[in-house]
């Protein structure tokens, strides 16, 4: 579904932002690719989904929340887009899945902080989940920029590897 969502955007572009509510969207599988190609067609792009309730409380008890990524990027007229692509858990359900980490691992981001990373999975969880159903989503926002920040975030960064950067 999130192809051609994105090839609508594409093929059509909103004349200043548009935001698209999938419902029944699962997998969704790596956010950053669909953001990716959004910008590199010219277009800001935010995504995020559901996922299935895999992150406890960082107390414990059962799953509330699902890893819940949350993509962006914006286009770039000196080079490749700036592009960020995070989950909400230490790890992801994929690198469980291939045996790359351990189930126990599969907790929210942060150490002593990962209330932080707990609250934005549940947010992000909630958001979806009321503009596109009880069913697994994603919301996606696509907007024409009408700025070009990423040249000057790359001349101050003078090198260092930035979100997005191959």
């Amino acid at each position: 579904m999130l192809a051609r969502i994105v090839e609508a955007q594409i093929f059509d572009p909103p004349s200043r932002a548009r935001l698209i509510v999938a419902s029944r969207t699962f997998p969704t599988g790596f956010l950053g690719y669909w953001v990716r190609r959004l910008a590199e067609n010219g277009l800001v792009a935010i995504l995020t989904t559901t996922s299935p309730p895999r992150l406890t409380h960082p107390e414990g008890g059962e799953p509330l929340a699902g890893t819940n990524p949350l993509a962006l990027a914006i286009p770039s007229s000196n080079g490749a887009p700036l592009v960020a692509d995070v989950s909400m858990g230490k790890v992801t359900h994929g690198d469980v899945l291939l045996g790359a980490a351990p189930p126990e691992e599969l907790v929210p981001f942060g150490g002593e902080h990962a209330h932080k990373a707990f609250a934005l999975a549940v947010g992000l969880h909630m958001f979806v989940s009321a503009l596109a159903g009880e069913e697994h989503g994603a919301v996606m926002l696509v907007a024409r920029p009408e700025h070009d920040p990423v040249p000057g975030l790359r001349a101050r960064a003078a090198g260092v590897r930035l979100p997005g950067d191959r």
